[in-house]
């Protein structure tokens, strides 16, 4: 796994020995799924407690990770990777490029919660008005009849 991004400073290769549990993280992204602005990269959103992952303790949430034993993730689906990680094997080695503020959108952390818990709230402040709307309309359409 040799490449230009290697000397980058912020990239690091980490190697991982899967559990029981798996590797021990979920990804987001792709290229059917942005989870960045114009960035189709996938990215750890979680870190589950007592996985693989958790117990090396260098992946952290918000990290970018480029490669899979060697094979590139550039201008893959969410699905083809979660199929290329299933299929990795017991030892794992990910090329990673590490979390850094300004490439995430909005607050650093536990951002995929953050962001999911918004449209979220969205949505039901959407499916809420609506159904108030629909409510106050067929409660006036029904006193005019009576």
């Amino acid at each position: 796994m040799n490449g230009s991004l290697h000397s980058s400073p912020d990239v690091v290769d980490i190697k991982l020995k899967r559990g029981p549990a798996g590797l021990g993280f979920n990804i987001v992204g792709g290229v059917d799924q942005q989870y960045v602005m114009n960035d189709s990269g996938i990215y750890v959103s979680k870190i589950k407690d007592d996985g693989a992952a958790a117990v090396d303790g260098r992946l952290q949430e918000g990290d970018k990770i480029l490669a899979i034993n060697g094979v590139k993730l550039e201008d893959l689906t969410h699905r083809a990777t979660v199929d290329l990680f299933r299929t990795a094997g017991e030892d794992v080695e990910l090329r990673v490029m590490k979390k850094l503020p300004h490439h995430m959108n909005g607050p650093t952390g536990s951002q995929p919660e953050h962001k999911s818990s918004m449209s979220s709230l969205g949505i039901l402040l959407a499916l809420a008005g609506a159904a108030s709307i629909f409510a106050f309309i067929y409660m006036r359409h029904f006193r005019k009849q009576f």
